[in-house]
């Protein structure tokens, strides 16, 4: 089962970081945090419960607020892992899981003021739900995937850096989607389907093959660039003279003779399968 809580109570949050904070300077300085209100349209609301959505200190007063609930699921043996207020807590049976979600919905109320959110709370199997942009494969012994959702996003944000009618240059191209590719993979590489990854990294290659084939613009030049990379006479006619458009091109073994893994690499294209480092 999975749940996220939102209408933090501002007393019981500032309670319980008293416990741990003596200086009320600090108390003070916290609690103006929380009551900075909201500015929409030139207006300031103010805020009388909840933490500020994408605020520096949020995450950490989430973890003072919830660890009250780490330590009941603890006490009840349960397995679970938290982030901030997005929390899986896991058992063996989806009746059992409903029968947990509605207990801790009850002590979550009672004892922090807390409700938790309906529309991003479920009992599911764990391949089913997402924790961090991750999720479980199935079987016996699962294993750790980036979620469909995750991936979905990837593709998306390299496809707006990989645009075959920038203007760019495919040196500029590489340049911005490399450092696209190392934060993504210094996050994701975590995951334990490197064929995901290794398919993730032949999407982007043929992307790019589609890019220089586009800006090679024309038969005559597309002949002369591809015999320059070593193609045979035949093998370059028959590929500058193809109709097909660029993306099926991209796939063809012609493209990735003339254009192998090794020359994007030497551009400075990183490889999101690749092995993270330290």
């Amino acid at each position: 089962m999975a749940a996220s809580f939102d209408r933090v109570n501002h007393d019981i949050l500032m309670g319980l970081v008293a416990k741990r904070v003596t200086d009320k300077r600090l108390l003070k300085l916290i609690r103006g945090f929380l009551t900075a209100g909201v500015l929409e349209g030139g207006l300031v609301s103010p805020t009388e419960e909840g933490t500020p959505q994408g605020g520096p200190l949020s995450p950490l007063l989430s973890n003072l607020m919830l660890d009250v609930l780490d330590k009941e699921l603890e006490k009840r043996g349960h397995r679970f892992v938290r982030y901030a207020d997005d929390c899986n807590i896991y058992v063996r049976s989806r009746k059992a899981g409903e029968r947990v979600l509605a207990s801790i919905e009850k002590f979550l109320e009672r004892r922090l003021k807390l409700k938790v959110n309906k529309a991003k709370s479920a009992v599911a199997r764990p391949g089913v739900r997402k924790f961090l942009s991750f999720s479980f494969t199935w079987g016996k012994k699962p294993r750790r995937r980036i979620a469909p959702q995750a991936i979905a996003r990837f593709k998306a944000r390299v496809r707006e850096l990989t645009r075959r009618q920038s203007g760019r240059s495919l040196e500029q191209i590489i340049g911005k989607l490399s450092l696209y590719l190392k934060g993504w993979r210094g996050y994701f590489g975590f995951c334990q389907t490197p064929s995901v990854l290794r398919k993730l990294d032949e999407w982007i290659r043929r992307r790019l093959r589609a890019i220089v084939w586009t800006q090679w613009k024309h038969g005559p030049a597309r002949f002369d660039e591809l015999r320059r990379r070593g193609v045979g006479r035949e093998l370059a006619l028959k590929a500058a003279g193809n109709p097909r458009g660029p993306w099926r091109l991209a796939n063809s073994s012609i493209l990735t003779m003339a254009l192998p893994n090794i020359f994007f690499a030497r551009l400075g294209l990183p490889s999101v399968a690749a092995p993270r480092t330290a």
